[in-house]
């Protein structure tokens, strides 16, 4: 059974392992992003390249979430969008490449349609171009977590 707070919404309380793979209850995880959590548009990517730095897709995505989930309705599909990249880096370190390929699908669909605009200046376009790349890789079976990762975390970092 899901956990639910004092208002009924679901909640995840179940510890986490540094995949997101949820562990049994009473097991030590990872820490874990407050479902109260809501993050400034800055602090948010600070937090999130932090967590792809240390190899914790998942954990990012959560922050980016998080933001998703506060932040101006006008920004959410830019929130969803590196959230699902995020993800999607998440499911190729677990293994699931048809998974994978699906979020970065769609984090790059919902990031290309910013065009050339640069929120925070974060260029969009390029990283929606490398989660396409990561895509095209899986289907030639030459996906790598590791270099997957690395890619998405230099992409997001605001230019110049």
């Amino acid at each position: 059974m899901r956990d639910r707070d004092e208002a009924g919404r679901p909640r995840n309380a179940r510890p986490r392992d540094e995949y997101g793979r949820p562990l049994p209850r009473g097991t030590e995880g990872v820490p874990r992003v407050p479902d109260d959590y809501a993050p400034t548009a800055g602090e948010a990517l600070e937090e999130a390249r932090k967590l792809l730095a240390a190899g914790r897709p998942f954990h990012a995505h959560e922050v980016l979430e998080a933001r998703w989930k506060t932040g101006p309705a006008e920004e959410r599909e830019l929130w969803q969008g590196l959230a699902q990249i995020c993800v999607g880096l998440t499911h190729i370190q677990r293994g699931n490449l048809a998974g994978a390929a699906a979020l970065l699908t769609r984090g790059s669909a919902r990031l290309g349609a910013y065009g050339s605009t640069r929120p925070y200046g974060l260029d969009l376009r390029a990283l929606a171009v490398e989660a396409d790349a990561i895509t095209a890789a899986i289907d030639e079976g030459n996906a790598d977590a590791v270099s997957a990762v690395s890619a998405i975390l230099a992409r997001l970092t605001p230019g110049e």
